[in-house]
């Protein structure tokens, strides 16, 4: 029993302060040139290191693992690892909300085969560890050097609003101070993310400056493409990364930073058959990383998750607006 019992803290041990020094490893900045944190090598295959780990140590004493503990064993150092992550501020909230799902997963598949080699390839089971363990470091510069998967996307909502063109363009220019309660609670709220606070413009037309403020000081503008009353308003991102603050948003994924970034975006506004106003949010977004589909995953859910709470902010607005004019509009008759 006391043997299970190491094999488990061994197992759990080593995949902790293995992923800690890779974590530590990528920081230093003389390393960037060959491994970083936002790599493949460390998203995905230093987690099935770690679960290898576990599950290697495991299975040296007990042989016939079931499949659901191969999948979850590996769990209990990717938790502990975040845990020291998040204790430590070596990460923010955000970063590990959106890494944990990716390391899990890797993790339980490091699990797996490690499991199945130790069924049915039992010799040379710690040569095998050495080279699982070494694999993200000899990958990581390869893929800093050699890889770029970078890409650009847009993400659009609509919402329909209960008001007249005209009303709702008057609540997009200029955004007067937004209460807490007027923004329901999000997904991007709950992760970390800060609201924003207000919007104002500088002059009115293309050429135009809006200058959005959030919580925790983030500022940041956005240069008026085109302006047509009524009818569209886009805009291009102007954001210093520098001018936000460190402890506003994890520097991995800083509005305008190395990995991500939105580029431009805008309202558009038409009117449906019942003369209610469609108003559409619409943002184009950079994602630097190398991690496809699974970092677009995110970026969508945010932004679709954002533009959400904006655009009720606006219908709501506009439909207060449209109901105190026909409440008027009786008092005088």
């Amino acid at each position: 029993m006391n043997n299970a019992k190491n094999a488990k803290y061994i197992g759990t041990l080593i995949g902790v302060v293995y992923g800690l020094a890779i974590r530590l490893l990528w920081e230093v900045d003389a390393l960037q040139a060959i491994g970083g944190l936002v790599t493949i090598s460390f998203m995905f295959i230093m987690p099935f290191a770690i679960g290898f780990m576990r599950i290697h140590f495991e299975s040296k004493l007990n042989t016939e693992l079931s499949v659901r503990k191969m999948v979850t064993l590996p769990w209990q150092p990717i938790l502990f690892f975040i845990l020291a992550t998040a204790i430590t501020l070596l990460e923010g909230s955000i970063c590990i909300i959106m890494a944990l799902p990716a390391f899990m997963f890797f993790a339980s598949v490091g699990g797996v085969t490690a499991g199945c080699l130790s069924r049915f390839y039992a010799k040379r089971r710690n040569a095998t560890l050495m080279s699982v363990a070494l694999f993200p470091m000899l990958i990581a510069p390869i893929e800093i050097n050699y890889l770029s998967l970078s890409n650009t996307y847009t993400v659009e909502n609509k919402i329909t609003i209960a008001a007249s063109p005209d009303v709702v363009w008057a609540q997009l220019g200029q955004v007067s101070y937004i209460a807490p309660e007027e923004l329901d609670i999000s997904l991007t709220s709950l992760i970390g993310v800060p609201k924003p606070i207000k919007a104002s413009m500088n002059a009115n037309g293309v050429g135009a400056v809006r200058t959005s403020e959030w919580e925790k000081g983030v500022i940041f503008k956005e240069v008026i493409t085109a302006w047509q009353p009524n009818q569209k308003m886009t805009y291009k991102f102007d954001i210093d990364p520098d001018a936000i603050p460190d402890n506003a948003l994890d520097k991995h994924v800083k509005l305008g930073g190395e990995y991500f970034s939105p580029l431009h975006g805008g309202y558009t506004l038409s009117q449906d058959g019942a003369g209610d106003t469609v108003l559409t949010l619409k943002t184009t977004l950079a994602d630097n990383t190398n991690f496809g589909i699974y970092s677009r995953i995110w970026g969508e859910l945010i932004f679709r998750d954002f533009h959400n709470s904006l655009l009720k902010l606006m219908k709501s607005r506009a439909e207060g607006v449209a109901e105190l004019t026909v409440k008027r509009g009786h008092s005088l008759k």
